[in-house]
């Protein structure tokens, strides 16, 4: 809300994070206890390995609150035998005893560890397994291909929102190809084509000579050959999740100055990559390490992904990916998140991220409600103005419910601070384009109208006025819900030839709501060209 009448109404949330607010959805009452858990989720893989720490209430909210990753190349030299070198396993050992150590410090309640194809392929686990059980108590379960998909299609398709298409992760030792179906794994196969496998039996020179470069090529695409590559339909996409992608995808944003540092949900096209791809082939390895978005850790294993990369894209059809930031190891979360649910999937990714986010920015529940009930009347009544759809209707209902979460940083420039959170706080299931409007509506809902210079890169000809227009709708649903009492009850709104007139209904005295909403009436003129009034009903 506005400055003028701070302090009148309900009082505003303390500045601090909390676990969650309201109980199950639906529910309105605060809670006076935390009910979040703590879960570490360890992956070890062929060539990384990683922890997340999620705190969460199940079925409820969660955030991600922290993160730790170490390059330990378990599968570094395993050869035609298919044996686990003494020095990888020795990292490997050593960043599970750190991880394991970390969860104890930190509280965690549970820790799940999982390793996949480099334990599960190797000659010598029981080698790797005696080196593990020395150094720590962790209990590491070694799961199959089936598994591997599973969990990655869960991480994917929770965070995307991918109704339809195929889902590969690519790693240090294998890819996975997933078949999504309305939601629903239809099918998987995995081919031992990993980052570090192939680098291993292809690149011999650095740079890469032709002859290398050749080799690769006819290898992945050898590889792939017997893929059962299934036909996709219309509305078909194709997701990408491992740490090649991710780097892929942050070299590409960096070679063209992208405006959001934003990873999951990044779109990377075949051109760019065949691009990145002949960047790599001129460069040796210490030339790659300087590269905007290269990892030094990832410099030698990149190309040999990439041109995986390409090939999944080029034999499953699609002309471009969009990145997820959500893999095996958010998938393990989701079925714990949701163990109540014989299949773990969110039913609505986008509402059930914006609610989450509300949640644990302690926002005002029935406040929130109003304003996105008087946003959306207005966006209904004024449809023969603006003439936009549900696509919009959608956006402006999620900016409603997230336009005040800044306060939680602080009351002043809240409205900033809001922006800030929807572009920082990993919202699932949006585009970049969509999540640049959504900030730019919760940035104007208090005053101005905020230049959309910064993110044109990824919005469209028509997006400022898209933006002006549903912002001017929330700004005024914000002051008719200024004292918080939700005094207002309704809208009606009459069109005429030359002059727009708001009436609102109340349960009580609106004359603060309406004045208030009079004096911000400056946008709408702008952005519909036409006065308005705002004057009281019955």
């Amino acid at each position: 809300g506005g400055a003028t009448w701070a302090g009148r109404g309900a009082q505003r949330p303390q500045n601090r994070i909390i676990s969650a607010t309201a109980g199950r959805a639906g529910r309105s009452a605060r809670k006076t206890e935390s009910p979040m858990h703590k879960i570490g989720i360890i992956d070890l893989g062929s060539n990384t390995t990683r922890l997340i720490v999620m705190a969460y209430e199940p079925g409820y909210s969660f955030r991600l609150i922290d993160e730790v990753s170490e390059v330990v190349r378990l599968a570094e030299g395993v050869g035609e035998e298919g044996l686990l070198k003494p020095r990888p396993i020795r990292r490997a050992v050593e960043a599970l005893r750190m991880f394991d150590a970390f969860c104890k410090g930190s509280g965690i309640e549970r820790v799940i560890a999982v390793g996949t194809s480099a334990i599960r392929e190797a000659a010598n686990s029981a080698e790797f397994f005696a080196a593990l059980r020395a150094a720590t108590d962790l209990n590491l379960e070694i799961i199959d291909s089936a598994q591997e998909a599973y969990y990655g299609y869960l991480g994917a398709v929770n965070a995307l929102g991918l109704r339809d298409g195929l889902v590969f992760d690519t790693g240090g030792g294998s890819t996975q190809v997933m078949e999504v179906r309305d939601r629903q794994l239809a099918s998987s196969f995995s081919r031992q084509a990993g980052v570090v496998r192939f680098t291993e039996r292809y690149v011999k020179s650095d740079p890469i000579s032709k002859r290398d470069l050749r080799g690769l090529r006819e290898g992945v695409q050898l590889i792939f050959a017997d893929g059962p590559w299934p036909q996709l339909g219309a509305g078909a996409r194709l997701a990408g999740m491992g740490g090649t992608v991710r780097t892929l995808a942050r070299m590409d944003q960096k070679r063209t100055a992208y405006p959001l540092d934003r990873i999951h949900g990044y779109v990377l096209t075949h051109t760019a990559l065949a691009e990145i791809i002949e960047l790599l082939v001129t460069r040796s390895r210490r030339e790659r390490d300087s590269l905007p978005g290269m990892k030094a850790d990832r410099s030698d294993v990149t190309l040999a992904g990439a041109v995986i990369i390409q090939q999944v894209m080029e034999r499953s059809g699609f002309n471009e990916l969009v990145v997820s930031g959500h893999g095996l190891r958010e998938g393990i979360f989701y079925k714990e998140f949701l163990s109540d649910q014989p299949v773990p999937l969110i039913d609505d990714v986008r509402s059930f991220s914006v609610r989450s986010l509300a949640r644990l920015s302690n926002y005002e529940v029935a406040h929130a409600e109003k304003v996105r009930e008087l946003s959306l009347a207005l966006f209904d009544q004024l449809a023969p103005l603006h003439g936009y759809g549900a696509w919009e209707r959608e956006l402006l209902d999620h900016a409603a419910i997230l336009h005040d979460i800044g306060v939680v940083v602080g009351y002043y420039d809240h409205h900033k601070h809001s922006a800030y959170l929807v572009l920082n706080s990993g919202l699932l299931g949006f585009s970049h384009r969509e999540l640049a409007i959504l900030a730019y509506l919760v940035r104007n809902h208090r005053k101005g109208l905020a230049d959309t210079a910064e993110f044109a890169p990824i919005l469209t000809l028509g997006d400022p006025l898209r933006i002006a227009r549903l912002s001017a709708l929330l700004r005024i649903a914000e002051f008719l819900e200024r004292s918080k009492s939700q005094v207002v009850r309704a809208l009606r709104i009459e069109i005429g030839a030359d002059k727009v007139r708001i009436l609102a209904d109340s349960d009580g005295d609106a004359t603060v709501e309406i004045w208030e909403a009079n004096r911000r009436t400056g946008l709408f003129v702008r952005a519909f060209e036409r006065p308005v009034s705002i004057e009281a009903g019955t």
